[in-house]
């Protein structure tokens, strides 16, 4: 723009020169001299003239440019889709969100009709109802054959002689996903907590009718009571537990533990309901490695996945069977499997196990006091601890836990 205007005025200038030469042109009789002199004085002068006017005039342009390509990459570094359409509909600018969300090349879609490079219909709808008021318009919808839920904000300018609008698309999925969670959440905790509480009061009831007068009935009642209210202190327990580790704020210190000890440790604390239900434990270091191989984890973090998977497999597995605990280790990696004969999980619900409050048997699940949030901390707290749990299962055959965790050392 500078150089442009530069010889538009040097043009111009040269010619004022040359005009003025002309007039100011002594006779015949004037010197050469003279002529020569003023032409270059002229010259010079006019040439200082159009260099200060050419950059005066080409400032304000350059900012102007500047401040265009500055709003143009901080729209196309948003995480939202931003479209701008004229009154036509054609697409005056789009950044890569919003083609990214719409599914449409972005550079490639300026000039065309909006709704010919968006194809999709609740999108359509949305911006329609848009641009037929004045005012500006929200709406959210759910994608077609898809989870995406989106947000769309049109707001219509009027323009200089170029009336158009502005199209904001927000990808709204986990935000929505966050609200169900949280929705099915409350709507299960308040199930959980109203079975025991309603058994409480029952068997409350019952004693205060009569039933504290006979001591049979008495002990039935109470030992009822003392059962449910444990249950409640367990779902209690488990429900904040699950809170601050989704929270963050368990505050982990992760350390080399010896693995083969801490699983140890764990059978030791559970052989006597092992026992009990007349259970086979078994433990099975490698052969490959040290027993001992140290896994890089929060030492009571570590404790309560090994518990709860090792509970689990107890409660599930009828009178005779056996558990088997077995460790591995790669060269970046420590694993450990919690496997067991029990009465397995089917195919449709093992993708299901580690949701809050999932059971494949409710009624069961109830009777063995199972909270339900069981495997959804083991999942959570092993995540937290950079690793990855898994589970297979056969119907009547049993189901394994297998449980990765970075190799103190590597981590």
């Amino acid at each position: 723009m500078f150089w442009r205007l530069l010889i538009t005025y040097s043009v111009l200038a040269l010619g004022a020169v040359g005009l003025t030469v002309v007039l100011t042109a002594p006779g015949a009789d004037g010197g050469v001299r003279e002529i020569v002199a003023a032409a270059v004085v002229a010259l010079l002068v006019s040439a200082g003239s159009a260099y200060v006017m050419a950059r005066e005039f080409a400032r304000p342009m350059a900012l102007l440019e500047h401040d265009r390509e500055q709003l143009r990459e901080i729209l196309s570094g948003m995480a939202e889709g931003v479209i701008a359409v004229d009154a036509q509909r054609r697409v005056l600018f789009a950044n890569d969100r919003a083609g990214e969300l719409l599914a449409f090349d972005a550079r490639r879609a300026v000039g065309a009709d909006l709704f010919a490079v968006a194809v999709l219909q609740p999108f359509r709808d949305v911006v329609s109802r848009g641009l037929e008021g004045t005012a500006p318009h929200r709406d959210e919808f759910d994608v077609p054959k898809s989870d995406a839920h989106y947000s769309v904000y049109v707001s219509r300018f009027p323009g200089n002689g170029m009336p158009g609008a502005v199209v904001v698309i927000d990808d709204m999925t986990t935000v929505k996903q966050a609200e169900r969670t949280r929705q099915d959440f409350v709507a299960n905790a308040s199930h959980e907590l109203k079975t025991p509480l309603a058994v409480i009061k029952s068997s409350v009831e019952t004693l205060i009718d009569g039933a504290a007068e006979d001591p049979d009935a008495r002990s039935m009642f109470l030992e009822q009571v003392l059962r449910e209210a444990d249950r409640l202190a367990d779902l209690i327990k488990d429900m904040l537990s699950l809170a601050r580790i989704e929270s963050g704020t368990l505050g982990l210190e992760p350390r080399a533990v010896p693995l083969g000890k801490a699983i140890t440790d764990c059978v030791e604390r559970h052989h006597p309901r092992a026992d009990t239900k007349t259970l086979t434990m078994v433990e099975k270091p490698p052969a490959d490695v040290p027993a001992n191989v140290p896994v890089w984890a929060d030492p009571d973090a570590l404790r309560q996945v090994m518990d709860n998977l090792v509970d689990n497999a107890i409660k599930y597995t009828p009178n005779g069977g056996r558990i088997t605990v077995r460790w591995s280790a790669g060269a970046d990696t420590v694993s450990f499997e919690v496997e067991d004969t029990g009465i397995g999980i089917p195919d449709a619900d093992v993708n299901r196990v580690f949701e809050r409050f999932y059971r494949v048997d409710k009624a069961r699940d109830r009777a063995q006091g199972s909270t339900g949030l069981g495997l959804s901390i083991v999942k959570h707290l092993v995540h937290a601890m950079r690793g990855e749990v898994r589970v297979k299962s056969k119907l009547g055959q049993g189901t394994t836990f297998r449980v990765t965790l970075p190799r103190a050392g590597s981590a």
